[in-house]
């Protein structure tokens, strides 16, 4: 495909989306990307919240993070180029240890900054033989101290899936408050409250949680919602569970990324509003533009918009930047993602 031709498949798909300028401009980056991509034998993985353009035109594999981990792990080609965060590159090489993983800038990520691996074997110290589920947003080390990983789109199977009555479960406070309501388990967070005795850890607490937030979902109030659906009573809201418990109530589903994009290519509704990154609701209207979005939403990830094409460029053309995570910790992380691969 050539410059023109990508400009005109762009402006098909993201025109009213995004300006007609950047589309001229972002098409001879994307022609290159494509080239070199071919080139190196490399494939491209877009998380669903990057920029419209850059999703729409150089990847090859799109969704949320288990997607995209599933699809890592059966890559052919030589090279990966992760268009997402930090975690996420990391979480590919874990699974493809021999392949290359580029990631276009080394972005970083609120949640994932939130716990250390220091602080998880604190906790399996002060709560003994407790097995320990970690939010499949968070670095490597965190990762090789747990018993498995979830996503958004598992985490109650995952939960449900151990027959221990108490779990710890990291790092995303308002995801294990979410998880807690719908399992019917007793959540505390040791830093909130006073550490209960080991009888009572055993009779009362189900699940062990931390205070880690997501500086995107967090933002989102019951408030926000109440506002539009006085403007458009007709609105079908739809809210990523690292919202606010409060906020999921007064939405009309939760769910994952891809259990989002699903649930609105299968409903009719007048109108749509989704609570979760921005460029996501640009790229969902994009892919269904027969359904009626609500174009309300303020909030970018500052991380996830560091990914840019120039760089995605620049990551193929001069291979950077490489993940690299020492082999001891990545046998131990593959564990706990393997076993979360397994339960989907």
């Amino acid at each position: 495909m050539n410059t023109e031709e990508m400009y005109l498949s762009l402006k098909e798909k993201l025109n009213g989306i995004v300006p007609d300028i950047e589309l001229r401009y972002k098409a001879e980056l994307a022609v290159e990307i494509n080239r070199l991509k071919e080139e190196k034998n490399a494939v491209i993985l877009g998380h669903n919240y990057m920029e419209p353009v850059l999703f729409h035109s150089v990847t090859d594999i799109k969704g949320d993070s288990l997607e995209l981990s599933r699809k890592a792990a059966i890559t052919e080609k030589d090279i990966i180029v992760f268009c997402g965060v930090k975690f996420m590159a990391e979480t590919a090489k874990i699974l493809n240890p021999t392949k290359t993983v580029l990631i276009p800038s080394l972005a970083g990520c609120s949640l994932a900054a939130s716990i250390t691996a220091a602080d998880v074997i604190a906790l399996k110290k002060k709560y003994p033989g407790v097995p320990v589920v970690t939010y499949v947003n968070t670095y490597a080390d965190v990762k090789a101290e747990s018993d498995i990983c979830c996503t958004s789109g598992n985490a109650v199977a995952v939960v449900e899936s151990f027959e221990s009555e108490t779990i710890i479960f990291l790092p995303d406070e308002y995801l294990a408050r979410n998880v807690a309501i719908e399992t019917g388990k007793h959540i505390i967070f040791p830093s909130l409250e006073r550490i209960p005795s080991t009888a009572e850890t055993e009779l009362d607490v189900q699940i062990i949680g931390w205070l880690g937030r997501c500086e995107v979902h967090e933002k989102y109030t019951v408030e926000d919602i109440a506002n539009v659906r006085l403007e458009y009573p007709e609105v079908l809201i739809l809210a990523h569970p690292e919202c606010s418990p409060e906020v999921v109530a007064a939405s009309d589903f939760s769910g994952s990324t891809s259990a989002m994009i699903k649930y609105i290519k299968q409903t009719s509704a007048p109108r749509y509003l989704l609570l979760t990154e921005c460029s996501m609701a640009d790229n969902v209207a994009a892919e269904n533009p027969d359904k009626s979005m609500l174009r309300m939403c303020s909030v970018r990830c500052p991380h996830m918009n560091q990914i840019t094409m120039e760089n995605t460029l620049d990551s193929l053309k001069y291979n950077q930047h490489i993940i690299e995570i020492p082999e001891d910790i990545r046998v131990r992380a593959y564990n706990a993602v393997e076993r979360m691969l397994r339960i989907g």
